[in-house]
């Protein structure tokens, strides 16, 4: 499915002298058997799988160097890889060559608290870190849903349900540790706030789905948890009733922290997955951070705000068991709207557009699914204009697929047209390598071209993906 390139014709004969080398220096953390190449040859992309040759796990910097080293001196390709939950094939072994399985190295390094934050590896989960500094006071909120690798979220440049209040990991990456494809170690910050020594390198790193070197070590912002915490839903008779009242509360100032939007179809999913009896509505979920004065002004602008644009029910969710609950059904959305078309696959898909223009692009969206037949669903993280359009399509059918990623072109390059972007947070991968032009233009597609160029002179990291060579 989703064929773009014959992966096969592209495929780069491993060197056995090189495997023989990785054996020795990883031992029993080397393999090449089916089952282990097979795991780290997808991801939860809609493209069939891609398979390396074989895989190592790193537990330090140091090794990571040694290993770029290696297969640098071999021109063989390099995948680095988290946790496998990306959307758009990028951790799929396009020419072949290795993966460098990363979720070993998963140490908490350093809390500063009084800084307000952490150092970690790169396989340390958001989960795992958010469980290591509860007692501090303390929590990071970059969620994109998945427990991915707080590496895999850098170079991805994650964000997710929080970053209307928090940004995303652009914001909240202070420094990196990256080794470069010869094996050099470099450190790109400090823990500083701010700085204006030199290039921002992190800034060059992040998003760069690990197409110029491998992100080891990553030092994050971390917030004060709020000292109160309150969820509503509300729904709607119609999507734009729904999205008006997100672009009214953002416009006039109202700090939310969270504000999820799920059409009917997702609601119909989220209801037979979760065992839930939401009302089968376009959906608003919102989540208020702040003071106990503070959240309740907070909910009670929003209320009215919905009151305006025909809200048919706004609900409170006051216990933490019940905001869990609300939460993990939508971080669970994905899995639960597989279901609507058993034995199907997923396209999904996702742009970002201002504010001003949402309702807008989610509309002439949907419209765009229904016209084509499409089973689907549009759920958003809509208070920073971001959208997500999930498509279930026969891996079988071309006709089909063909549909869905009409819908998905016609989707991005209205969003374009808007002043946004062909993704929010989804990342290039290899499914959105194509727009990249349409958005930015030949001449900034050059100087991408010509920093992969610099800084990967041999095209050994994770080739084929984001720009082409």
């Amino acid at each position: 499915m989703n064929h773009i390139v014959d992966a096969q014709k592209l495929r780069k004969p491993v060197p056995e002298a090189l495997l023989t080398s990785l054996q020795a220096l990883f031992g029993n953390r080397f393999s090449t058997t089916q089952a282990m190449r097979e795991h780290h040859g997808r991801d939860e992309s809609s493209y069939d799988p891609m398979l390396p040759d074989a895989v190592v796990f790193a537990h330090t910097t140091e090794e990571v160097a040694a290993f770029l080293k290696l297969c640098n001196s071999y021109e063989v390709p390099v995948i680095p890889y988290g946790t496998g939950t990306s959307l758009e094939g990028h951790v799929l072994a396009l020419q072949g060559g290795i993966t460098i399985d990363l979720s070993q190295m998963n140490q908490v390094l350093a809390v500063n608290a009084e800084d307000l934050t952490a150092t970690v590896q790169a396989g340390v989960t958001r989960k795992q870190l958010n469980l290591d500094i509860k007692d501090s006071g303390l929590f990071f909120p970059i969620d994109p849903g998945a427990d991915a690798s707080i590496g895999g979220m850098a170079s991805t440049r994650a964000s997710g349900t929080n970053a209307v209040r928090y940004g995303t990991m652009r914001e909240n990456t202070l420094a990196l540790t990256v080794v470069t494809p010869d094996g050099n170690i470099i450190k790109t910050g400090t823990r500083a706030k701010k700085s204006s020594a030199g290039y921002d390198l992190t800034r060059v790193y992040v998003g760069s789905e690990g197409t110029l070197g491998i992100v080891t070590e990553v030092t994050v912002r971390l917030y004060p948890q709020p000292e109160a915490v309150s969820a509503a839903i509300c729904s709607f008779p119609s999507v734009a009733d729904a999205v008006n009242t997100v672009i009214q509360a953002i416009q006039v100032g109202v700090p939310l922290a969270r504000v999820e939007l799920l059409d009917e179809n997702g609601v119909k999913a989220i209801n037979a997955h979760d065992k839930m009896t939401l009302p089968e509505n376009p959906l608003l979920l919102f989540e208020f951070h702040g003071s106990e004065n503070g959240v309740k002004e907070q909910a009670e602008v929003v209320q009215e705000l919905a009151n305006d644009n025909n809200a048919l029910g706004f609900e409170w969710a006051t216990r933490p068991e019940d905001r869990t609950r609300l939460w993990t059904a939508r971080h669970n959305a994905y899995f639960a709207l597989l279901q609507m078309r058993p034995g199907a696959r997923a396209i999904s898909t996702d742009c970002c557009v201002p504010i001003s223009r949402l309702a807008e692009c989610v509309l002439e969206t949907k419209a765009d699914c229904e016209a084509n037949g499409l089973i689907h669903a549009i759920i958003g993280h809509v208070g920073d204009g971001n959208f997500h359009v999930q498509m279930m399509v026969d891996p079988n059918d071309p006709a089909d697929v063909a549909r869905a990623e009409g819908v998905n072109a016609r989707m991005v390059s209205r969003a374009i047209a808007m002043d946004g972007t062909c993704t929010g947070e989804h990342g290039v991968g290899l499914h959105k390598m194509g727009f990249l032009v349409e958005e930015h233009g030949d001449g900034a597609i050059d100087v991408m071209r010509a920093i992969k160029h610099a800084l990967d002179p041999k095209n050994i990291m994770n080739p084929g993906k984001v720009v082409r060579w």
